[in-house]
């Protein structure tokens, strides 16, 4: 059986785009996506902590340092730019798995810089 299991989330980030004229995803600083494990591509669930919007999209890499949390196309309907969110990424693991892998979990500051990191067992 496969069990889906919360591998990466980055925490309270900060909404700094919103482009309703590009086809979709959510571009973000690649520090961050190297930082939090996610990658080009990756599947990922947004939550809205400002309005409790809660949709998925897909993970483009912005420009590095920048801090750049922007969502693209339909997604930037479910944001203001300033709107703190949650970026979550699962995987379904085999039980026999389920031990052998950890998740990371990324604190964001009001300037998307990485505060804390918190790695816990799944």
């Amino acid at each position: 059986m496969l069990i889906p299991f919360l591998v990466s989330k980055v925490h309270n980030a900060k909404v700094t785009g919103a482009n309703l004229e590009y086809s979709g995803s959510i571009t973000i600083d690649p520090e961050i996506m190297e930082k939090g494990n996610l990658r080009h591509f990756q599947k990922v669930d947004i939550y809205n902590i400002s309005n409790g919007a809660r949709f998925s999209t897909y993970v483009i890499p912005g420009s590095s340092g920048t801090g750049e949390i922007a969502l693209n196309g339909a997604a930037a309907r479910m944001v203001a730019i300033g709107d703190r969110i949650i970026i979550a990424a699962f995987a379904l693991l085999d039980e026999r798995e389920l031990n052998s892998l950890s998740s990371v979990i990324l604190i964001m500051d009001d300037n998307n810089k990485v505060e804390r990191i918190i790695n816990g067992k799944l």
